[in-house]
C-alpha cells in the first residue's frame, strides 16, 4: 500500500488556539507588551499568572483557564472570541 509517510519529527499540531493568539495580541499591543508586564496587568485583574506560565501559554504547553480567559482579553485589550478563534 503506497502513502505519505510523515517523518517521525513531525509534531502534531496544537489544538489550542489561545496560546498562540495571546502570543500575537502580546507581540502587538503598543509596540510590544512582555511576559512580565502581561502577567503584572493581569495580577491588577485579581489573577495570578506568573511570566513562566505565560511562557507555556504561548507554547502550548499550558492550557487556559475559564476563568483566566477573560481577564487575559481585557489585559491584552482583545476580544475573547478572538482569543478563542470565533471570528464574528
Amino acid at each position: 500500500m503506497k502513502g505519505v509517510v510523515k517523518p517521525k519529527t513531525d509534531k502534531p499540531k496544537s489544538k489550542n488556539l489561545v496560546g498562540s493568539r495571546v502570543r500575537i495580541a502580546r507581540q502587538e499591543f503598543l509596540g510590544h507588551l512582555t511576559q512580565d508586564q502581561l502577567s503584572g496587568r493581569l495580577a491588577a485583574l485579581k489573577v495570578s499568572i506568573d511570566r513562566a506560565a505565560i511562557t507555556k501559554i504561548e507554547l502550548g504547553m499550558r492550557h487556559v483557564y475559564d476563568y483566566e480567559l477573560v481577564p487575559l482579553a481585557e489585559a491584552l485589550k482583545v476580544d475573547v472570541r478572538w482569543l478563542l478563534g470565533i471570528e464574528s
